[in-house]
C-alpha cells in the first residue's frame, strides 16, 4: 500500500509530506514515477512530496496516515532505512 503522512516537515520554504510503501520500493518508485516526482525526491525509504501535492496524491490512491503510523508500517514491512543504513 502507498502511504502518505500530513505535510508537517518544513524545508526550503515549504511544507512536506513523506510518501512511502509498506509493500516494496518497486511499488513506491512506480507510484512516484506516475506522479512525476523526480528521483532526487527519494530519501532512503520515502519520497518527499510538497504540501500542495498532498490532495492529488491521496486522490490517486495513497492512504493518508499519521507520521507515526507511516514509520511503524515501514518497520513492520522491513523497509525502514535509517540514516546510518543509507
Amino acid at each position: 500500500m502507498i502511504l502518505i503522512d500530513p505535510p508537517n516537515v518544513e524545508g526550503h520554504g515549504r511544507m512536506w509530506s513523506h510518501l512511502a510503501s509498506d509493500v516494496s520500493f518497486d511499488e513506491l518508485h512506480d507510484f512516484a514515477r506516475e506522479l512525476g516526482i523526480p528521483d532526487r525526491g527519494f530519501d532512503r525509504d520515502h519520497y518527499d512530496v510538497p504540501a500542495e501535492w498532498y490532495d492529488q496524491v491521496v486522490a490517486l490512491g495513497a492512504e493518508p496516515v499519521s507520521s507515526r503510523e507511516l514509520v511503524s508500517r515501514l518497520i513492520a514491512a522491513g523497509l525502514r532505512r535509517r540514516r546510518s543504513e543509507a
